[in-house]
């Protein structure tokens, strides 16, 4: 079995953010960059499966140079191959266009199964891992909880719901899966495991060699455009109510009605 996942290296959610000049991202100059969150439980459970019934995980991931440092991770956490998207022309992507590019190469590949997080931890579109199963034609399921691949070619998904409750059913393969925070517990590399790594292949192919045109992917193939990026503004504070529960109850609604106006 041969399995993908799609990785995404973000800003760590712990650094100081800063907005970029231009006001459409953040300044990455000395910002420390991880594996999404996500995507981390996804590599996971892509290794749990390879281990327990055979077969390779290779993982992808799009962005500048300092990508490969994610990649580096993932190949001395038991990835056997990684593929880095790192053409210029990959760059500025919406999630239409990424998942454009990682649905050719996942073809190229002739992969079984492709994981990936369930949204990313910095534009959070939580849409590409089903943009990529709709390029592929597979069935796919969002906020995964869990996975047990069966014989047959089938996987049994529990996927989270509202209010508590799960959804259970089962997918033919080929498919796309795409994991919740928390479906297990993430291993740490051993210093074998980095050391290996540094011998392990990563990819670096172009749009044209897996069948793209540069116009197709990347800001070129977008749809989407971010126009600015900013924090969010500070309020003017709270303004406490007192009183009984009918005299609060009276002034927050008289409020709503004539200083808010939402009611």
């Amino acid at each position: 079995m041969k399995i993908a996942v799609c990785i995404k290296q973000v800003p760590d959610t712990e650094a100081r953010l800063r907005v970029r000049k231009d006001g459409r991202w953040v300044e990455e100059e000395d910002l420390p960059f991880v594996i999404n969150e996500s995507d981390n439980y996804a590599l996971e459970e892509a290794l749990a499966i390879a281990e327990q019934r055979g077969g390779e995980v290779v993982v992808i991931s799009l962005g500048p140079a300092r990508v490969k440092d994610a990649l580096r991770k993932a190949l001395a956490l038991g990835a056997k191959r990684a593929i880095h998207l790192a053409d210029a022309a990959f760059d500025g992507g919406d999630a239409a266009a990424t998942a454009r590019a990682l649905a050719a190469v996942i073809e190229r590949e002739g992969c079984d199964l492709v994981l990936t997080g369930s949204q990313s931890d910095d534009a959070g579109w939580g849409s590409t891992g089903s943009i990529v199963a709709g390029h592929l034609d597979w069935p796919h399921a969002w906020l995964v909880m869990g996975l047990e691949v069966e014989d047959g070619g089938s996987a049994k998904v529990t996927r989270e719901m509202e209010s508590g409750m799960n959804e259970v059913f089962r997918l033919q393969l080929p498919a796309v899966i795409e994991v919740q925070a928390g479906i297990n517990h993430p291993r740490y590399a051993s210093l074998k495991g980095i050391m290996q790594a540094k011998r392990k292949p990563i990819d670096t192919p172009t749009p044209a060699e897996i069948g793209l045109s540069a116009d197709g992917v990347g800001a070129a193939g977008s749809k989407i455009e971010v126009l600015d990026v900013a924090f969010p503004s500070s309020g003017e504070g709270a303004e406490m109510i007192e009183g009984d529960a009918a005299a609060m109850v009276a002034t927050l609604v008289e409020k709503l009605q004539r200083e808010a106006r939402v009611l």
